[in-house]
């Protein structure tokens, strides 16, 4: 490698580290607001522990996609779902963050990781839908979970990214589990 790959490796990778610090709308269980980047570990971790069920499913091509998946939320931050309005302009905007962030990259690995960030938004892929699915379960999960604000609103997820998990019986069976644990959240709430 030479100097100025690596430099350009070294600074896209402290950028990257944006993601540390930038917040998604979901809490912890501790009540701080969750960073991107956690939300994306987790979902690693999801594909990690899933994988044996998926035996079509390419475990390497999953995790970058999983890894890449948020990239451009260095640059522009999250977009809570309900307030994302049309989803074509949310991931044109991503992706134009996604490509300003790759930048300093050599072209190669640019043209690596911006293919398969569109590959996670097309969803066409066994690895894409996947990763979409899971990172639509690992975010009902963290609010299940989280030590949300009082007016948070349960019930949403009752209907977010449900195009993701219907299809496959083990992610359809962990999507029910998760609304009936945020039917009880919204019910919890819901009560005087």
């Amino acid at each position: 490698m030479n100097p100025t790959e690596l430099a350009g490796i070294l600074d896209f990778l402290r950028l990257a580290e944006r993601l540390k610090n930038t917040t998604r709308s979901a809490h912890t269980s501790e009540g701080r607001r969750e960073s991107v980047a956690e939300h994306t570990w987790r979902l690693c971790l999801m594909a990690l522990v899933f994988a044996r069920h998926f035996p079509d499913v390419d475990f390497e091509r999953l995790v970058k996609i999983c890894i890449v998946h948020d990239l451009g939320e260095a640059i522009g931050g999250d977009i809570p779902a309900p307030e994302q309005g049309r989803a074509g302009a949310k991931a044109a905007q991503e992706r134009a963050d996604l490509l300003q962030l790759l930048a300093p990259l050599p072209p190669r690995q640019r043209e690596e990781i911006a293919g398969l960030w569109d590959e996670y938004e097309a969803a066409e892929t066994n690895e894409a839908r996947l990763a979409k699915a899971l990172d639509k379960l690992e975010t009902i999960l963290q609010h299940n979970q989280g030590r949300n604000p009082d007016d948070f609103d349960y019930r949403f997820n009752l209907g977010y990214g449900r195009q993701y998990t219907s299809d496959d019986p083990l992610i359809a069976t962990i999507r029910q589990v998760l609304d009936e644990e945020t039917e009880r959240r919204a019910q919890e709430v819901e009560r005087p």
